[in-house]
């Protein structure tokens, strides 16, 4: 009997071990975060910050996607832990348009949109009716707008929010420019190599993308002080867990900082 009763906690303590194993490997696997990215420069500044993750014992995996859409579909569905790919307007804007329950982890750089044109070399030269295209995302119509008021060719309704301003708050237009707002953004690039409008906005990530220098290629191009400030999204709650504070950290340090520098020389601005 005695036997048989220590053979049996022998076994009871075998299966306590195995338990112990996977309770390592769940912690493993905890470790890891899966973090949703446009492919430039967002996906190329996850690459930078993995090793220095780590360092830190996280493992860094990362999702590439080609539009706005599906990266906050799957950060809900808990497909990916975080995402990098939008501004702090357009999160805003997800949020109250589909109820997602998002918290903004922290900003890191700002992608200064600009406007390209096949045909003229400064917005100066664009003629009375001159047509200009921009993306169908409403979340970046005031910026296109303000970007546009700055250049001095509209002014915007007194006392409109300009992040949220769309083309009916234009009160001044002594061009008489006409908009057409009725494109995937991601296309934006596609038309301006056809020569399609008189000129057209593209968003840095996709104009780099496609080996354009919005330094170089733009006839204008937003100011750095502009508040479209890329961020890390998660759901809320996961703000404060330890492996999205760690990622927050390593993309603000001056190793990343430096790169985002010298890496795009302008066109994509770090921040504080």
């Amino acid at each position: 009997m005695k036997k048989l009763v220590a053979g049996t906690l022998l076994s009871v303590l075998a299966l306590s071990g195995c338990g112990s194993d996977n309770g390592g490997s769940s912690e493993e696997e905890s470790s890891t975060l899966k973090v949703g990215a446009s492919n430039v420069p967002h996906a190329e500044i996850l690459e930078k910050a993995k090793p220095l993750l780590e360092e830190q014992g996280i493992e860094l995996e990362i999702e590439t996607y080609q539009d706005y859409i599906l990266p906050n579909q799957d950060l809900d569905s808990e497909e990916i832990d975080a995402n990098y790919f939008q501004h702090i307007p357009y999160l805003e804007s997800q949020i109250e348009e589909f109820g997602y329950d998002f918290e903004n982890a922290g900003g890191i750089h700002i992608e200064p949109i600009g406007v390209y044109s096949q045909k003229y070399a400064s917005l100066d030269e664009l003629p009375d009716g001159a047509t200009i295209l921009m993306s169908n995302s409403v979340a970046d119509h005031g910026r296109i707008l303000s970007l546009l008021e700055a250049e001095g060719l509209i002014t915007l309704a007194e006392g409109v929010d300009k992040t949220v301003a769309e083309v009916s708050d234009v009160v001044e237009n002594p061009k008489n420019l006409e908009f057409d707002a009725n494109y995937e953004a991601a296309l934006m690039v596609q038309l301006y190599e056809s020569g399609e409008g008189d000129a057209l906005l593209i968003n840095s990530n996709y104009a780099i993308d496609a080996g354009l220098n919005p330094l170089e290629d733009s006839i204008a191009l937003e100011s750095s002080e502009s508040p479209y400030v890329n961020v890390i999204a998660v759901r809320a709650g996961d703000e404060d867990s330890e492996n999205v504070k760690a990622l927050v950290e390593v993309l603000k340090s001056e190793e990343i900082q430096d790169f985002i520098l010298e890496e795009w020389g302008g066109s994509v601005v770090p921040v504080d």
